[in-house]
C-alpha cells in the first residue's frame, strides 16, 4: 500500500470530518442529480461491505444503511458533505436471486453514469478480503477500463484473514489489476470493523482531490 505522510493523514481526516447528509438516489439516467462537486464512487459485489465502507470513512454509524440482504442497494446512492465532496454508494452486482431484468437495468445504470460522468475523480471498486477477485468483478472492471475511469481496488473485511492470507491475496490482486491500464496499480486493505485502512483511504482521496485539476 502507499505510504501517508501525517499532513496527508490529517488532510484526509478533515477532508471525512464534516456533517455528511445523504443527498439524492438514481435509479435512471435521467434521475442522476445535477454535476457539481468531485464524486468518489464505490463498487463492488453484493455483501462487500459497501455501505459499512462509507459509515466508516465518514463516522457515521448510520449514514449508509447496511442490510444482511445482498442486492438491497439498486439504485446509486449519493451523499454530500459541506464542501462539497460527493461520496456515490453503486448498486452490488453478483447477486444471484436478483432477476435479471433488474440487472440489466443496474448494469445500463452504471455503465450510463460512468461514461458521462465528468465529476466522477475514481471509483473505488471493493473485494472481499477472504475471496479475491471473482469472475463477477470483471464486469465493472471491463466498464472502467472502457470508459477509462481511474479506479484503485479496496480489500474489505480484512480482519477476517490472517496475516499470511491477507499478504498472498494483496500479491493475488495486484497481479491481477496490472493487466488493467485504467486500475491504479497498489491497493488499500481495510476492515470497517476495526478501522484499519480508513485513515489511509481517507488520504488517498484526500491526494487524488489534491492532484485534480480544477
Amino acid at each position: 500500500m502507499d505510504d501517508f505522510s501525517k499532513t496527508e493523514i490529517e488532510a484526509g481526516r478533515r477532508l471525512f470530518a464534516g456533517d455528511w447528509s445523504f443527498s439524492s438516489a438514481a435509479s435512471s439516467l435521467a434521475s442522476l442529480p445535477p454535476m457539481a462537486g468531485p464524486e468518489i464512487a464505490f463498487a463492488g459485489r453484493s455483501n462487500v461491505g459497501k455501505s459499512s465502507l462509507i459509515n466508516a470513512l465518514t463516522g457515521r454509524k448510520a449514514l449508509a444503511r447496511t442490510s444482511n440482504t445482498p442486492g438491497r442497494t439498486q439504485e446509486l446512492i449519493f451523499f454530500r458533505s459541506p464542501d462539497r465532496l460527493v461520496l456515490v454508494d453503486m448498486p452490488g452486482y453478483g447477486y444471484a436471486a436478483t432477476a435479471k431484468s433488474k440487472v440489466a437495468a443496474w448494469t445500463r445504470l452504471i455503465h450510463d453514469y460512468l461514461r458521462g460522468r465528468a465529476t466522477l475523480a475514481r471509483v473505488y471498486v471493493l473485494i472481499d478480503a477472504r475471496h479475491g477477485l471473482k469472475e463477477t468483478d470483471d464486469g465493472i472492471l471491463d466498464a472502467l477500463g472502457k470508459a477509462a475511469v481511474s479506479h484503485e481496488i479496496v480489500l474489505t473485511k480484512c480482519d477476517q484473514v490472517d496475516e499470511t492470507e491477507l499478504g498472498e491475496r494483496i500479491e493475488a490482486v495486484k497481479a491481477a489489476i496490472r493487466k488493467r491500464p485504467a486500475a491504479f496499480p497498489d491497493l488499500i486493505a481495510t476492515s470497517s470493523r476495526t478501522g484499519a485502512g480508513i485513515d489511509q483511504l481517507r488520504a488517498a482521496v484526500a491526494r487524488l482531490l489534491a492532484e485534480r485539476p480544477r
